[in-house]
C-alpha cells in the first residue's frame, strides 16, 4: 500500500465517520425543535464533496506525496477537531437552528463566525496539493466557494430568524 492510498483511506474514513456524527447530531437537534434551512442546496454540497474525494481516488492514488502539503493538511485537521469540539452536538453538515439556542461563542467561534467553512476550504485546496494536483485544487476550490456563498446566505438568514 502506498502512502497516497493510506492518506485517501484515512480521509475517506474520517469523512464517513463525520457523516455518521452529523446524522446523529441532526436527529438530536430536530428532536429538540430544530428547524432545517437551506435544504435545497444540500445535495449540491454532497455532490461537490463526493466528486472531490472520488476524483482524488482516481487521480491521486498512485502519485507521490508532498510532505510539506501533508503537514499543512494535518494542521487543518487539528483546526477541524477544534471546530467540532467547540460545536459539540450542534455540529452537523446541515443548517439546523434550534429556536432560542444561543450562538456558540467558544473555541474559534470567539473570533470567527464560520471557521468550519475556512477549514473545509483549506482542505479542499490542500489535499489535492499533497498529490501535486494544482488544477484540481483550483477547480474544486472555486466550486466550493460558490456553494459556500449560497450556504452562508442561507445560514445567515436562518440565524437571524432564531
Amino acid at each position: 500500500m502506498t502512502l497516497a492510498i493510506l492518506i485517501l483511506i484515512l480521509v475517506t474514513g474520517q469523512r464517513l465517520g463525520e457523516l455518521v456524527l452529523a446524522r446523529r447530531n441532526t436527529l438530536r437537534l430536530l428532536a429538540r425543535g430544530g428547524r432545517e434551512y437551506g435544504a435545497g442546496h444540500y445535495p449540491l454540497i454532497v455532490l461537490i464533496h463526493a466528486a472531490w474525494l472520488g476524483g482524488l481516488w482516481l487521480l491521486a492514488r498512485h502519485r507521490p506525496v508532498e510532505l510539506g502539503w501533508l503537514g499543512a493538511y494535518l494542521a487543518l485537521q487539528v483546526l477541524r477537531i477544534w471546530v467540532l469540539a467547540s460545536l459539540g452536538d450542534r455540529w452537523t453538515t446541515r443548517i439546523i437552528v434550534v429556536p432560542g439556542a444561543p450562538l456558540v461563542r467558544r473555541g474559534p467561534y470567539r473570533w470567527l463566525p464560520h471557521p468550519n467553512y475556512l477549514v473545509v476550504a483549506g482542505e479542499i485546496a490542500v489535499l489535492p496539493l499533497v498529490f501535486g494536483l494544482l488544477a484540481y485544487a483550483a477547480v474544486f476550490s472555486i466550486a466550493n466557494a460558490l456553494v459556500v456563498w449560497i450556504r452562508l446566505r442561507s445560514e445567515t438568514r436562518a440565524l437571524a430568524q432564531r
